[in-house]
């Protein structure tokens, strides 16, 4: 069972998505295709190794590419967050991606209450 995260876990995770989200916004949209690209949620490991970071991609049809060129660039990501985080960490974790839907979710409910 999973205990509740340390205060330790939840600031390292709120740094790396701060740090995580500007890195992203300096790549600007044309990187994404025109995608707006944001970090939703960042959870980290308790032993600080991998963090698995949400992303929420508008428009969503340009989700599944983003995701792509996301993990294929996910070292160069990594290594870049190694030069914010590096004061911070001793290591600097492995990042998941995964799409976060929960804007989609809440656009499909809206058109079911409108129905």
């Amino acid at each position: 069972m999973d205990k509740a995260p340390g205060t330790r876990q939840l600031k390292v995770a709120r740094e790396i998505q701060k740090d995580l989200a500007e890195i992203l916004r300096s790549k600007g949209m044309a990187a994404f295709g025109g995608a707006m690209v944001t970090v939703s949620e960042v959870r980290i490991s308790p032993d600080l190794s991998v963090a698995k970071a949400y992303i929420s991609v508008f428009p969503s049809d340009k989700a599944k590419s983003v995701m792509n060129m996301l993990e294929e660039n996910k070292k160069a990501l990594r290594g870049e967050l190694g030069h914010h985080v590096a004061k911070q960490l001793r290591i600097v974790p492995n990042i998941d991606f995964y799409l976060d839907t929960t804007l989609d979710y809440a656009e499909h409910i809206e058109e079911l209450l409108k129905k």
